[in-house]
């Protein structure tokens, strides 16, 4: 079964870090495009940052007001897409998904085949 297990989400404090982790299970990601979705309470899952099997990374910035702040990158002998976050913000409060397609990337959700199961992250003094 393919699937993708998504870590290092909690409850971090204004103006903190975390870095997410998202490891394929079942399949090798080297020829997917991994992509970092969130979703706040109440909104639609919104697609923050994107990075293709070449390795090439594109950002969804204008969408989710992120740039500067959040840097996806991924480790292929790792098998692991990951999504360093850095002076989080209280906006930044959602559930964090990470989903894969083949290859390339697309700034619609619809289009990612396997999903992870989301990691809560919570930003609050």
């Amino acid at each position: 079964q393919l699937q993708l297990v998504e870590s290092g989400g909690g409850l971090v404090q204004p103006g903190g870090s975390l870095r997410l982790s998202c490891v394929g299970s079942g399949f090798t990601l080297d020829n997917y495009a991994i992509a970092w979705f969130r979703q706040a309470p109440g909104k639609g899952r919104e697609e923050i940052s994107c990075i293709r099997a070449d390795n090439r990374s594109i950002d969804y910035v204008d969408s989710v007001n992120v740039k500067g702040r959040f840097l996806i990158s991924r480790d292929y002998g790792q098998n692991t897409a990951y999504l360093q976050m850095t002076m989080l913000q209280p906006g930044d409060t959602a559930v964090y998904y990470c989903a894969a397609r083949p290859q390339y990337c697309t700034p619609a959700y619809p289009n990612y085949d396997i999903w992870g199961q989301g990691t809560q992250v919570n930003v609050s003094s």
